[in-house]
């Protein structure tokens, strides 16, 4: 009976061992993506105490107005967002940041449709899969936990280098909460500046759509070089955007007919001249909705000063005569303008004679004596 005890022991022993190494994977699965929970519940905390974030769009507006800029990142004021152009320990772009996020499934992103607009429905996500495979970016795929398959990219493969563009939807409207007038970024879409193999023609090729609001608390914690002669990196892209101190041309607004600029402008000077039109209609709005007046500059005042002093002056040594011309004998007052005038001509003559007079003079003593 003894040792049929022990057998019955030992195998229920082994077989427990057998299950809690059976359960030691799930368990251990489980626990890596509560610590991944976790990580990005405090990395969002973390985000939040270091930057305040945007305020949030009413849901009910009297006014609003959508506007699609490009940011060229070939400009002066917009490199901050290019630079490293690949990346270095730490440091990264903005694209370069976005794509690790799509990667690793930390956002969503949304398909670009061929008319520009932007679904940022569930809809229309993509999977980074297919992103990577539709431009032809280098990856591999690696097993973890003997299930499950994740996608790695080294760094020197992420096409930041060609990310040289960006479309980006900006909101206007006004917060009937606040009464103030405020801008917004909603959406970003990064554009890659490829060259044909054959013709060498540079291609644009939008990527994706990604809601601001998902990457902004990144943004807080990556900082940027805004400056050449400055190398501190002491901003954050969410403070570049905010502070808008990119430079954007608008592209187009959202209208009836979904119509960009370049599709009724026949040219880059009509199509300039629409952006200006459409950005003095922004300052415009602003400005008529306190009834906020242009005042002058100090410069402009001084000389319409300056310019009325002569006028003055040339209005107060008008002749008296000029101011006669109101009364009822003008008849009399011209013949009395003539008069003086008349009396003026015969002194000027008389003083004119005297003078010749007076030459001549010295002239004839002057012969006198040579005879």
């Amino acid at each position: 009976m003894k040792r049929l005890f022990y057998i019955v022991l030992a195998l229920s022993a082994c077989l427990s061992s057998i299950d809690m190494s059976a359960q030691a994977p799930s368990r251990r699965k489980a626990m890596q993506e509560k610590e991944k929970e976790e990580a990005g519940e405090v990395l969002s905390v973390r985000a939040q105490s270091q930057f305040s974030p945007s305020v949030d769009m009413p849901v009910e507006m009297k006014w609003k107005r959508d506007i699609y800029r490009i940011i060229d990142l070939e400009k002066e004021e917009n490199t901050a967002l290019y630079f490293p152009e690949r990346p270095v320990g730490d440091k990264m772009n903005l694209f370069s940041l976005i794509f690790k996020l799509a990667v690793e499934n930390k956002i969503k992103i949304y398909e670009y449709n061929i008319d520009g607009n932007e679904l940022l429905t569930d809809d229309n996500v993509i999977s980074p899969k297919d992103m990577l495979d539709r431009f032809n970016i280098y990856y591999r795929r690696k097993l973890e936990n003997r299930r499950d398959t994740v996608i790695v990219i080294d760094d020197s493969d992420i096409p930041s280098n060609e990310a040289k563009s960006y479309f980006v939807k900006e909101v206007n409207y006004f917060d009937d909460r606040s009464s103030t007038m405020n801008s917004m970024i909603e959406a970003l879409c990064p554009v890659l500046h490829r060259t044909d193999e054959f013709t060498y023609e540079m291609t644009k090729y939008p990527m994706f759509w990604v809601r601001y609001k998902d990457i902004e608390p990144y943004l807080s914690q990556t900082s940027v070089m805004t400056s050449d002669y400055n190398n501190a990196t002491s901003v954050t892209i969410a403070d570049f955007f905010s502070a808008k101190m990119y430079k954007g041309d608008i592209y187009k607004t959202t209208n009836r007919l979904n119509r960009t600029l370049a599709q009724y402008c026949p040219n880059d000077s009509t199509m300039k001249a629409e952006q200006e039109r459409i950005e003095g209609q922004l300052k415009a709005f602003e400005e008529g909705l306190w009834g906020i007046e242009k005042k002058e500059t100090t410069a402009a005042a001084e000389e319409k000063t300056t310019e009325k002093e002569p006028a003055e002056e040339a209005s107060e040594e008008k002749p008296e005569n000029s101011k006669r011309i109101g009364r009822d004998n003008q008849g009399e007052e011209k013949t009395e303008v003539k008069k003086e005038t008349k009396k003026k001509e015969t002194k000027v003559k008389s003083s004119s004679s005297s003078r010749s007079k007076a030459s001549a003079a010295p002239r004839a003593s002057v012969r006198r004596e040579r005879r």
